[in-house]
């Protein structure tokens, strides 16, 4: 077959060399272009003068020779379409490679870190000309075209070149430019067309329609002083209270059909709602593209891209910058774990398993029939390293929230005997995932120094935040799972039975400090029938709200750091729906406002109290006053800082009894100050308390030194400090 034969049945895999301006004979140069349809074209070159080229291929190749010319040659084509008239373009196939011999080096290593720097599609300058440049990761494909708006969505008249081994392919198209719509066109080896979305693709149609779309960012940083800071700090060592939002449904807009609201209007609503309330970060379901509302973001067809239907990339990015200037950190939720089998997007993306397995029993997710990413296939470990780099560094992201982590690390997740297959020793362990979330986490730290990275894992994988050079998977965080079970259950048990599972409030502290944990009562909890945290709780309404607010103090007065879910700071009634709005008109009600006044008055008390969050993964920082007082469904315990200059006590009575006089052993004499009580009136409480505060006595109790009679109110917690002198 002809080279012009293989260009035209777009079979072509290196059409720059054929195509273009080429030396010939060293007399001059031959210039062959392919426009199908044309009735004529004509080389126009820089000194204005027209060269006709004779078309020798009915398919449309033209090919022609100027006498003299020397390369490198500036010209332009003007094709003639006959009826439909004469356009000039700059010939794409005229231009030298966007992309080095590092960068494919390194792209066909599996080791370049900013490889959204190089695929994909950038707004660019080559020879003077502006266009775009479009590069795509398709080893096993036969051919590769550039399709869009601007070429009618026509496969053949723009070929790509294949860079060789590293599976490449690349095309510099002037003239296209920020807004373009394109996707590639994808001919397998077995002659099949497939019509792909970019995967490197930076913005993207609004659902249900699927093109990627050019985008050149043009947002500036305001927020330069918040990343030098968070690059200086360890966001272990300070306090944590996350704001879990799913940014469809926190507040939609009545006077406009109930839309939700866009990123400019969220930068400023959301961040200064989090300000309020006292939260020390925003953490988001996740924001890459996604088709389909109900998976939440879960099922992510463009890594490299915001969801769409907020707005834009540069409104993101603004997003980010508002959050930061309100000083909230900004965590995003990631999903390495599998993406979902749309035809447009990832899967079989080039004919092949190129970015799954192909074997099902590893390639195939049975409870969310999505595809499983390849992990042993450092191509694949490189996308998914760099796109976590990529939002950490192009968005300013403070952390990455990956998500579940236990399907990723073992083979037999959700399968039966028969449905796996084990690793090479015969076990159940993925080592090839194991490999990825190491490298993830240690390039992620040694690029951005104060970020945050979180597990969402289940099990009990051992050093999970551990660092890999200890043997751990380099997680900085690992959501405590076991704690939001153990302790749901507790408080879901109704007061008169709660002695008989004491243990289940108190278990969590026999391992709280063998992970960096974050204690998540997350969107999990109350979605599918579970119901929201108040319809959990047991007893009439007043015991719901009095349960509720003992949990919360419970939850930031234990080790951990904290992460609540969008409307359960003011106790939503309903189960959380992506579709509507949290029920904000709840507030109106005193019990609900109430709650909310408690959830900001926990989170100040914990930022302004070190003794709280400065040893949360050290053991020397916490001991029980009282663990065993399983009939009176009363726990007291007691935190320090690294210097034991300050103290916290919790107290807790899970039962709806006033308990008066409960002697309580305190670790220092003098006031202690009553920071918190759940029980307070402004809350919709009873108003059962301690005047403010008691005094230390000298009788020991509780392995103390000291102590003092304490009331305790009904369902109700509080928080002692030493009084200042």
């Amino acid at each position: 077959m002809s080279e012009a034969d293989q260009l035209v049945s777009r079979q072509h895999a290196n059409p720059h060399g054929y195509l273009g301006a080429h030396p010939a004979n060293g007399k001059g140069v031959v210039i062959r272009t392919f426009r199908p349809a044309a009735a004529k074209v004509e080389v126009v070159s820089a000194d204005g003068s027209h060269s006709a080229l004779e078309q020798v291929h009915p398919g449309g190749v033209f090919e022609g020779f100027i006498k003299g010319a020397d390369l490198p040659l500036a010209y332009t084509l003007e094709v003639d379409y006959g009826d439909s008239g004469t356009v000039t373009i700059e010939d794409p196939y005229r231009f030298l490679p966007t992309i080095g011999e590092l960068d494919v080096h390194l792209l066909g290593e599996g080791r370049h870190e900013e490889l959204w720097e190089r695929l994909g599609a950038h707004v660019t300058e080559s020879d003077g000309v502006t266009g775009t440049a479009f590069a795509v990761w398709a080893p096993s494909a036969k051919a590769v075209s550039v399709v869009g708006d601007f070429n009618y969505w026509d496969g053949r008249i723009h070929p790509m070149r294949s860079l060789g081994s590293s599976g490449v392919w690349e095309l510099f198209l002037p003239g296209v430019g920020d807004g373009a719509r394109y996707k590639f066109e994808i001919l397998t080896q077995e002659g099949e067309i497939r019509l792909k979305a970019d995967p490197v693709a930076f913005a993207t149609e609004v659902p249900p329609k699927t093109a990627s779309v050019v985008h050149d960012p043009k947002h500036v940083w305001n927020d330069k002083k918040w990343v030098e800071a968070r690059r200086k700090s360890s966001a272990l060592e300070g306090p944590m209270s996350i704001y879990e939002v799913h940014l469809g449904s926190w507040r939609l807009n009545p006077l406009e059909d109930n839309r939700s609201l866009n990123y400019l209007e969220l930068a400023d609503e959301l961040s200064a709602y989090a300000k309020d309330m006292g939260f020390t970060h925003i953490e988001l379901l996740p924001v890459m593209a996604h088709p389909f509302t109900g998976s939440w973001g879960y099922q992510v067809t463009g890594y490299f891209a915001p969801t769409p239907k907020f707005g834009t990339p540069d409104d993101f990015r603004e997003f980010v910058d508002r959050v930061h200037q309100n000083g909230i950190g900004v965590i995003l939720d990631w999903v390495p774990a599998h993406f979902p089998r749309d035809d447009f997007a990832l899967a079989r993306f080039d004919g092949t398993a190129l970015y799954e397995h192909d074997d099902p029993r590893r390639g195939a997710h049975p409870d969310w029939g999505t595809l499983v990413f390849n992990y042993g296939r450092h191509e694949v470990r490189n996308f998914l390293v760099s796109n976590a780099l990529f939002w950490l560094e192009e968005f300013h992201a403070d952390g990455i929230r990956v998500d579940a982590v236990a399907s990723m690390l073992y083979l037999d997740y959700s399968r039966e005997d028969g449905q796996w297959v084990p690793n090479q020793y015969g076990g159940n362990e993925d080592l090839d995932a194991v490999a990825f979330l190491k490298e993830f986490n240690e390039v992620v730290h040694s690029r951005e120094p104060g970020v945050i990275s979180a597990a969402e894992e289940s099990t009990a994988w051992p050093g999970v935040s551990r660092p890999t050079y200890l043997g751990g998977l380099g997680f900085g965080f690992k959501w405590n799972m076991g704690w939001m079970h153990d302790t749901l259950a507790y408080f879901q048990n109704d007061p008169i039975y709660r002695r008989f599972h004491h243990h289940e409030l108190t278990f969590s502290l026999v391992y709280a400090f063998t992970e960096n944990f974050i204690l998540p009562l997350s969107h999990d909890e109350v979605v599918h029938g579970k119901g929201s945290l108040l319809t959990k709780m047991p007893g009439d309404r007043w015991q719901k709200l009095a349960n509720l607010r003992s949990l919360y103090a419970y939850m930031w007065a234990h080790p951990g750091k904290k992460l609540l879910f969008m409307g359960q700071e003011f106790a939503q009634e309903q189960e959380w729906n992506e579709s509507r709005s949290l029920d904000w008109h709840l507030l109106e009600n005193p019990e609900h406002s109430g709650i909310q006044s408690l959830i900001r008055d926990l989170n100040k008390a914990y930022k302004d109290e070190p003794a709280l969050w400065e040893m949360d993964f050290d053991g020397n920082g916490f001991w029980w006053t009282e663990a065993n007082a399983a009939d009176d469904n009363v726990v007291a315990f007691a935190r320090r800082t690294k210097d034991s200059e300050r103290v916290a006590l919790f107290v807790g009575n899970f039962s709806p009894v006033v308990r008066e006089n409960y002697r309580i052993g305190l670790p220092r004499s003098g006031r202690w100050r009553e920071v918190v009580n759940t029980d307070a009136s402004n809350y919709g409480g009873s108003g059962v308390g301690n005047m403010g505060g008691v005094d230390a006595e000298g009788e020991g109790w509780h392995g103390q030194p000291f102590s003092a009679a304490v009331t305790l109110p009904p369902l109700g917690a509080i928080w002692l400090v030493p009084e200042e002198s």
